[in-house]
């Protein structure tokens, strides 16, 4: 199927509306910031089931306070009689404080009740763990912005890292805004947006290099659209399947998953737009033509 639509016509208008996003987003990071998880915090996440379903966060966190335990932070986990506990203390080395908790929570609620989970990540750790999952970020970064290097021009190459720019940080802050917690399996979205957004940008800037090659006589923006319009069949198909997954994910895979698959689905859904509203009129704006491959061209020739 081919399709002829104008994509360049509306470059312009969704680039600043873009800019406007990742403003936003860089401001809600630096100011309100991001929502660590356990992972990232360190303290003691409790996952319980509660037969009663008269039972509500309220009494819950009515119990642990009478304990003193700093920050307690209580929400229903998937099922309504379903729980997470997350303490701000690190009780790995505190049998008898675990203990403690158990026998009060038993005691006020007069319930019986299920410990399904009980993790500990200690400050060191979680500490290590952030530190860890920036560097593997910017690594990931780095590594796309050598290889588009080597394989393109680096005109292309600052357009791609432009892109992916654009997609991790206005992920990181609608998650900002909407202050859902950031964890392991977060990190690990994002890298995989980062890999799924290339991979598209990939495909889009290497019919526009042969396109480039094939009419010297038209400008970059025009070459932009019909790159895109021969590419569109295959992101749209791509993006498609991989969202309808996710989607399931997102529905059918529990409480545990549904921030992974939300990042996933936010990531998808920017990265396919930046693919092509961001990353195409990035050649325009550092001026690429069929002259940028003519003096490639030429310093490789001896």
């Amino acid at each position: 199927m081919k399709y002829n639509f104008k994509f360049s016509n509306f470059f312009i208008k969704l680039n600043y509306i873009s800019l406007t996003f990742f403003i936003l987003s860089v401001s809600f990071i630096l100011v309100k910031g991001l929502n660590y998880g356990i992972d990232f915090k360190g303290g003691t996440l409790l996952e319980i089931e509660v037969e009663s379903k008269n039972i509500t966060t309220a009494d819950l966190r009515s119990s642990l306070n009478n304990l003193e335990l700093g920050d307690v932070n209580v929400k229903n986990f998937g099922k309504e009689n379903h729980y997470l506990i997350k303490i701000e203390k690190n009780l790995n080395n505190n049998k008898s404080l675990i203990m403690e908790i158990k026998s009060e929570l038993n005691k006020s609620l007069g319930e019986k009740i299920n410990y399904r989970r009980i993790e500990n990540v200690g400050p060191k750790v979680s500490s290590e763990l952030l530190k860890s999952g920036i560097i593997s970020i910017c690594l990931a970064l780095i590594a796309m912005l050598f290889y588009i290097w080597v394989r393109f021009e680096w005109q292309f190459s600052l357009g791609s890292i432009v892109a992916l720019t654009h997609d991790v940080i206005i992920t990181l802050g609608i998650f900002s805004i909407l202050s859902i917690e950031i964890n392991l399996s977060i990190v690990a979205a994002v890298l995989t947006i980062v890999g799924y957004s290339m991979n598209d940008t990939v495909v889009i800037y290497d019919r526009i290099r042969e396109n480039l090659s094939k009419f010297n006589r038209i400008n970059i923006n025009e070459i932009s659209d019909i790159s895109i319009n021969e590419t569109l069949s295959r992101t749209l198909i791509t993006s498609v399947t991989t969202l309808l997954a996710l989607l399931s994910i997102f529905i059918l895979g529990g409480e545990i998953l549904k921030g992974f698959s939300f990042a996933m689905i936010l990531g998808v859904l920017i990265g396919t737009y930046s693919s092509i509203f961001v990353a195409a009129p990035m050649l325009k704006y550092l001026k690429v033509s069929h002259k940028t491959l003519e003096k490639k061209e030429e310093k490789i020739v001896p």
